[in-house]
């Protein structure tokens, strides 16, 4: 039949003979559980095509097949609205209400999944369909049985075992067998259960036998069609043979289409190549300046630290000598805070560095900012009273956002380690939040230190590594880790805001997307 209809398909333009072959293609498919290409051929017909009731059937039972219980609900509801209640062959009533009930059974709808399967076994008794009667009170029990309803289930199972004594299924048989098999163990009858068993193990074998009967034939089946596949290529030789003069001249004139078109298709790439060659190089180019330019910074800012730190050493041993407490303990505390602004300069230098070669793990999901936002204050703390400062965070338990939990961290210390690190004694920082439109939550870190001017923050705002500057032309930084950050909130789908006067504090503003809520 697939053979055939593909024949048809290829040689007539006719559209109705068309869905008939997508008709017979589609049901071969099915009936051979190819599922896929059933759906394919299936879904090619049109509405209009006078079998399509049929065609909706297939495609809900097919759906039922592959466990898309919803979908093969929505196609047999169908089916059952348009009232084409007449039972004509291979089209039956009550085989689409048992498909609906076993849909809601499946669904765990179970008043619904009752309610069809007991109409369906009306349905079944009426016209004595037997093999369909002996699955519908198997599945009817099932249903009882899914709901702890014994009481119910077994007398369904019992006629259901019953039943199949009058029928020639090994598969029905064998099932039922089954059935009472579990029930009885279920009652800790044993012995009656081991009686079940051994039937149906037998109806079992009965059932391999009768499969092994089945492949032989199939095997004669394709013997006998691959006898025909063989004189059908011997007609095919034959008539290639009589085209062969034809064929040759037209292969050659493709042959030379074919060689020109390769031949204008490398030009192109050629050419195309030269192009992309040409950008990467500018790219590598700016990536090089970028490079020697950070390179320069970071050793000018390690060199000074490091400058700095050799110098308050020698002062720190000539105190010790003198025993100057004080003096030392100042010292100290000004070595601590040396060696913390170069181990962050190193941190945010390891960490561009991996992002700029894509070798960081990133992860963006929903997260409580409240517990990241606490876990950097905590480590922040020590430093925040050290230097006197007045402290503030207003995140709430249930703020939210979407974001790479790592990234986020980095983003935050850098942020909160400036407003410390530009404030002065009884100066305050807050931390908090602001809901913007478009599906954004604000993290605002504000402090009322000593600012920037407009020059700087706009330094501060090109997608370059710079030194940013005070008005009197001190060094305030290398610009690297506020760059990191807005690298990474851009990564991380959000945006970065700067507010900022000089003498009267700073405000950074990062945006980044709220979780969806399920309505």
């Amino acid at each position: 039949m697939f053979f055939a209809s593909k024949q048809l398909d290829i040689n007539l333009e006719n559209k109705k003979i068309n869905n008939y072959c997508y008709f017979f293609r589609g049901f071969s498919f099915k009936e051979k559980k190819n599922f896929k290409g059933a759906k394919y051929e299936f879904l090619r017909i049109p509405q209009s095509f006078e079998l399509y009731k049929y065609t909706k059937l297939y495609l809900g039972q097919i759906a039922l097949e592959e466990n898309q219980f919803l979908k093969a609900l929505i196609i047999f509801e169908e089916l059952e609205r348009n009232n084409w209640k007449t039972n004509v062959k291979g089209f039956k009533v009550s085989n689409i209400k048992h498909n609906i009930g076993l849909c809601y059974l499946h669904l765990k709808k179970f008043e619904k999944a009752e309610k069809y399967l007991k109409n369906s076994v009306i349905l079944y008794e009426k016209n004595k369909d037997t093999i369909e009667l002996v699955g519908a009170y198997g599945d009817l029990a099932g249903l009882y049985y899914e709901q702890y309803k014994d009481g119910l289930a077994i007398p369904f199972y019992i006629k259901a075992y019953n039943l199949s004594k009058f029928t020639n299924d090994f598969t029905s048989k064998q099932n039922t067998a089954k059935n009472m098999a579990v029930v009885e163990e279920n009652r800790k009858n044993l012995t009656a259960a081991l009686k079940y068993r051994k039937e149906y193990e037998k109806w079992k074998d009965s059932l391999n036998n009768q499969n092994r009967i089945w492949e032989t034939a199939q095997l004669e089946k394709k013997h006998a069609v691959q006898q025909k596949q063989q004189e059908v290529n011997v007609l095919q030789i034959e008539n290639r043979a009589k085209t062969a003069e034809i064929s040759r001249i037209l292969y050659t004139v493709i042959s030379l289409v074919v060689l020109l078109s390769i031949i204008i298709y490398f030009f192109r790439k050629n050419i195309k190549s030269k192009k992309i060659i040409g950008e990467q190089n500018k790219r590598l180019n700016d990536l090089n300046a970028t490079k020697d330019k950070l390179f320069s910074i970071v050793s000018h800012d390690l060199r000074s630290s490091v400058n700095t730190l050799k110098l308050s050493n020698k002062k720190l041993i000539n105190n010790l000598k003198a025993q100057n407490i004080n003096v030392v303990y100042e010292l100290l505390q000004k070595n601590s805070a040396i060696v913390g602004s170069a181990y962050n300069l190193l941190d945010n230098l390891l960490n561009w560095a991996l992002l700029q070669t894509k070798q960081s793990y990133f992860e963006i999901k929903e997260m409580h900012l409240f517990f990241a936002v606490e876990h950097l204050v905590y480590n922040y703390l020590p430093f925040i009273k050290e230097k006197e400062l007045h402290f503030e965070s207003t995140i709430s338990k249930s703020a939210k956002v979407l974001a790479d939990q790592e990234s986020l961290k980095i983003i935050l210390r850098n942020l909160l380690d400036n407003a410390i690190k530009f404030s002065e004694p009884n100066d305050k920082i807050k931390i908090y939040i602001e809901t913007s439109k478009e599906g954004f939550l604000d993290i605002v870190v504000e402090d009322s230190g000593i600012g920037m001017s407009e020059k700087t923050v706009l330094q501060l705002q090109k997608d370059t590594i710079a030194i940013s500057e005070k008005e009197n032309k001190e060094i305030i930084g290398s610009g690297l880790g506020f760059q990191l950050c807005k690298s990474m909130i851009k990564k991380n789908n959000g945006r970065i805001l700067v507010e900022s006067e000089l003498g009267k504090g700073t405000k950074m503003i990062v945006s980044l997307p709220k979780p969806f809520i399920n309505e």
